[in-house]
């Protein structure tokens, strides 16, 4: 019989007790609501953000990411792993218990992602910074921008979405570089997501991951015309060994 989860610490939000629990050293999970939110079993998907995502920018000198959600790190470990060093990966996170974890006893299993001098990280709002960037004109674009968050696009609907709706993909097309790239993790296929990204004028496939099981959507979508190189549409991802 596997050991028990031991609870690590705990916060209350909106959606619920935001729950850290840990079994053994390195075997952890983050719950809300008591809903998995993140767990260090179940990695595949994100890793295949990051590094479907990254790796679609990593030949600039120096590329810009933006990274919506942090979780227990895996998807930032990943991108740091994919970019060159002289990149910036700009980390969103909405819950400062979360950034906290990071910095503590999270940090064995992301190995210490948040202490990469590459990387940079606020609490607040993602589209918040989206948004920032979009009506400044003088301000650096984003080469890449990852949404590894909750859920992900709706099933169906969703057009009004503040993550996923149609105005956001307005400002993230204006946030993007020439032919950024925006990587998007989500719970189910969405195609209506799908048709919203191809009205806005993304290029967008989606990303198998593995075989059986738990089958989430990796979707990868590039502004404009596209110059570097991606995945081709339908790659297939190799299940990932936990951190």
């Amino acid at each position: 019989m596997p050991r028990p989860y031991e609870l690590l610490d705990e916060v209350a939000t909106d959606e619920g007790t935001l729950e850290l629990r840990r079994r053994g050293e390195r075997d952890f999970l983050i719950l809300v609501g008591g809903r998995v939110l993140m767990t260090s079993a179940l990695t595949t998907t994100e890793l295949a953000l990051a590094e479907h995502g990254c790796r679609a920018v990593s030949e600039l000198p120096r590329p810009r990411i933006l990274l919506g959600g942090l979780g227990l790190g895996y998807t930032l470990r990943a991108a740091l792993d994919t970019l060159p060093r002289h990149a910036l990966v700009v980390v969103a996170e909405l819950n400062e218990k979360v950034v906290e974890w990071n910095r503590g006893p999270v940090a064995v299993a992301n190995g210490q992602a948040l202490a990469d001098p590459r990387v940079r990280v606020f609490v607040g709002d993602v589209m918040g910074e989206v948004r920032r960037v979009a009506t400044e004109a003088r301000v650096p674009r984003y080469d890449a921008m990852l949404w590894d968050l909750y859920v992900g696009p709706k099933p169906t609907g969703g057009g009004r979405d503040p993550l996923y709706g149609n105005e956001s993909l307005r400002s993230i097309a204006a946030a993007l570089s020439e032919t950024g790239v925006l990587g998007v993790w989500s719970e189910t296929r969405s195609q209506a997501y799908e048709a919203r990204l191809k009205k806005q004028g993304f290029t967008a496939q989606r990303i198998a991951t593995g075989h059986g099981g738990v089958r989430h959507a990796v979707y990868l979508a590039r502004k404009g015309t596209s110059r570097g190189k991606t995945s081709a549409p339908g790659a297939r991802v190799r299940r990932q060994k936990k951190r």
